[in-house]
């Protein structure tokens, strides 16, 4: 038998000094069996970071060529490709080719350095790549915020963003490792 997605239900309000957009979300996550607190929680923080009215969490792992978060213009084309992890270079590739902008949020400390010194060079040609990554210590911070349901406010300034709960105030800073060409 198959083990089902946990769902998660998340109360989060935005204010995002850097983009002016205040806006306040209720969001179901479903959490694959496979899937970490730590990568849940990043998704979360993906959609902090680009919040819209049009964005919108994809199949996420039970579906291997889709975003982790998509964002479609009014027209049905994808205007942001948000994933979390360390894909396969091939696969960032193929989303950048079909949206306007691609997004990727590493975490995993050690590891993800790794995996961005072996794609550096390989995916440094796409214009349309922004790189974010999380340190170890904030990826742990993250998934000790996961729960079933939660209520976190969400502010954003100068790109460091500050999620707050009951428990207190937790930083941020995702630091860029390659920037779109605007």
């Amino acid at each position: 038998m198959a083990l089902k997605s946990t769902i998660c239900k998340a109360e989060l309000q935005i204010s995002d000094l850097d983009r002016h957009y205040y806006q306040s979300h209720s969001l179901t996550l479903a959490r694959h069996p496979s899937e970490t607190d730590e990568r849940m929680m990043v998704r979360l923080l993906a959609f902090g970071l680009y919040a819209s009215e049009y964005l919108v969490f994809g199949k996420g792992l039970s579906a291997e060529d889709e975003p982790d978060l998509v964002e479609l213009d009014p027209t049905g084309a994808i205007e942001r490709w948000i994933d979390v992890g360390l894909p396969d270079e091939r696969n960032v590739r193929r989303a950048c080719h079909r949206s306007r902008h691609m997004v990727l949020i590493t975490y995993g400390g050690r590891v993800a350095d790794m995996w961005w010194q072996q794609n550096e060079n390989k995916l440094s040609g796409l214009a349309n790549l922004t790189v974010l990554n999380l340190s170890a210590d904030e990826g742990a911070a993250l998934a000790a915020l996961a729960e079933r349901t939660m209520r976190l406010q969400c502010t954003i300034q100068d790109e460091t963003v500050w999620l707050a709960d009951d428990a207190g105030n937790h930083e941020f800073a995702p630091r860029a490792l390659k920037r779109a060409a605007n």
